[in-house]
């Protein structure tokens, strides 16, 4: 089913000519007015088709598109989602992008086509059919965020506090007396990563130590920890403990430490993020942000299921999360003296 972005990209115009054009046709050119109304024959577009199919049939699914499913924090969540909404009589539908957004459009495209009656999205983007069925139905609409929060979508979404997470995480370290910190992040388009860092740095400010607090990139994968952590212990003078945006980058951080005969927490202080099941096993036991992942999915599945319905909630729910007092975090050697 086309929608207005198809047209836009079928006529060279941009999406909201389209929709002033095919709503308030007197406030376009004749020329490019004609031009869009012979595009949406062409393509099959039917104004307003997705807003009237979604209230009128149900398929008793649930779309939930994910990131990286074999990341296992994603796992814990769709467990939630998953079992919120079996219990509600629905089925689950999942979709593994891979953080494509080729793969994310072809999902949403299921929603129009009655394949599912609503959609989770993990990640931080709208495809176009998504953003599209929100801009017809708005609050009604039956699309939900979670975990990775972007307030500029303008969905309903379940998530924590992460800018007050992260400065948690970091209060911890300066109050075991840390000075130099490095800050292993995200990628620099995610929310999280934004978020995450204005705590991590709203920390380094209330103590004065901005200038002593090292940033390094990464995607939240153990690969890129690894990476970081081999940059950063190799400078002088190096940090003397790393706060990480996930718990794989703490465990690439841990591995690299190992490597180079660095001693966790006897020379060295690490700090992750997530509370992953696994992190207590490491050695040592990982110090880490948890959040409640399986919680999470659990609210975004009811909270869409009650979209669904007609039910009226909270669209904005934002969960508790816990600093994890584990092995891997210590004061610094020049502390211990």
């Amino acid at each position: 089913m086309a929608t207005i972005y198809d047209i836009a990209r079928y006529v060279g115009v941009s999406a909201g000519t389209v929709s002033r054009a095919l709503s308030r046709p007197e406030k376009v050119l004749p020329d490019t007015r004609k031009r869009i109304e012979q595009a949406a024959a062409a393509l099959g577009y039917v104004p307003n088709a997705v807003a009237r199919t979604l209230r009128t049939q149900r398929s008793a699914k649930i779309l939930i598109t994910v990131p990286d499913i074999g990341n296992p924090f994603f796992a814990q969540v769709l467990k939630g989602a998953e079992e919120a909404a079996q219990a509600a009589g629905y089925a689950v539908l999942l979709g593994d992008t891979e953080h494509q957004a080729e793969r994310e459009e072809r999902y949403a495209q299921m929603l129009p086509r009655n394949q599912a009656d609503g959609m989770i999205v993990l990640g931080h983007r709208l495809p176009p059919t998504a953003r599209e069925i929100v801009r017809q139905l708005g609050a009604t609409a039956p699309v939900v965020n979670g975990c990775e929060f972007d307030p500029t979508l303008g969905i309903p979404s379940v998530h924590i506090d992460n800018a007050a997470a992260a400065r948690t995480a970091m209060e911890h370290l300066y109050a075991l007396g840390h000075a130099r910190i490095a800050v292993v992040g995200g990628p620099t388009d995610n929310p999280l990563h934004r978020q995450r860092l204005e705590g991590a740095m709203a920390a380094a400010r209330a103590h004065g130590r901005v200038d002593l607090l090292t940033t390094v990139p990464g995607d939240f994968s153990v690969e890129s920890g690894h990476a970081a952590a081999t940059q950063f212990l190799a400078r002088a003078p190096a940090p003397t403990a790393a706060f990480c945006f996930s718990d794989q980058m703490a465990l690439g951080v841990l591995a690299a430490c190992r490597d180079l005969g660095v001693r966790v927490p006897e020379d060295f202080s690490v700090v992750g993020f997530d509370d992953l099941a696994s992190s207590r096993y490491l050695s040592p036991p990982l110090t880490t942000i948890s959040q409640p992942m399986r919680e999470i999915g659990v609210r975004a599945a009811r909270l869409l299921l009650a979209i669904i319905e007609g039910v009226d909630v909270p669209h904005q729910q934002t969960l508790d999360f816990s600093l994890m007092l584990r092995g891997s975090t210590a004061a610094p050697p020049e502390r211990r003296l």
